[in-house]
């Protein structure tokens, strides 16, 4: 007869029920929520006169069009069950800058084309506030529903616009950065884009080295969401 295998060997992941539920209702939310976050960056660039987001069919907000399979899927999934920290991402939208309108600079373009993203997910959070008011001051939201909205659409897409603005490549923040430089600094942006996502790697795992770093970063997010809650909750009532 065999013994037992050893501690540390094997380890049976237990998962309940509950966190089934809370990973799957997560992974429709980020789907969402990167399905606008990425339409914002094609419609932008086509609007700039850039049609390869066009004839790729990024230029809708249906997520088949913008979702990965591993990064908008399986990780997210896999983060809303504990397995690692929480991660997410979508299908890049392809752009070229040199087919922009001649009446801006391609840095220019390329920061505004950035900046929709982000500013797409903070409209997606205002328009779900409207109709958790909406709804909540005509008594007809369940309590249930209205705390899906908030926890898995409202607060996620205010984390994912200050996330993205982090001027670290290859986040939003780093092209909207590229474009503020002056020409003089653009070395800056050039380090940025070789050593970004190494820099974003150790943020993302920072916690478990006992680092403040991602934390840190986040705060402002942290606050206005508390802020924005609690307007929230003095609008609807109880």
């Amino acid at each position: 007869m065999k013994p037992p295998p050893q501690s540390g060997s094997l380890r049976v992941v237990d998962i309940t029920v509950d966190q089934v539920r809370v990973a799957l209702f997560s992974v429709v939310a980020i789907v969402i929520s990167i399905a606008v976050h990425e339409f914002g960056h094609a419609f932008v660039a086509d609007r700039l006169g850039d049609r390869i987001p066009r004839l790729q069919g990024r230029l809708t907000l249906s997520p088949m069009a913008h979702i990965d399979p591993i990064g908008t899927l399986l990780v997210p999934l896999l983060s809303a069950l504990g397995t690692f920290p929480f991660l997410g991402w979508g299908k890049p939208v392809q752009t070229h800058p040199a087919n922009y309108t001649k009446r801006l600079s391609m840095a220019t373009g390329h920061m505004l084309v950035a900046a929709a993203g982000p500013f797409m997910n903070f409209l997606l959070a205002v328009l779900v506030s409207v109709v958790i008011v909406a709804l909540g001051r005509a008594g007809v939201l369940p309590a249930s529903v209205q705390h899906w909205l908030i926890r898995y659409l409202l607060v996620l897409n205010i984390v994912l616009l200050f996330f993205n603005l982090i001027p670290i490549g290859p986040l939003d923040g780093a092209a909207v950065l590229e474009g503020l430089l002056p020409a003089s600094l653009h070395r800056i942006a050039e380090l940025n884009r070789k050593y970004g996502m190494l820099v974003l790697l150790l943020l993302f795992f920072s916690p478990s080295l006992h680092l403040p770093g991602l934390n840190v970063l986040m705060r402002p997010a942290y606050y206005v969401i508390g802020v924005w809650l609690g307007l929230i909750g003095r609008l609807v009532p109880a």
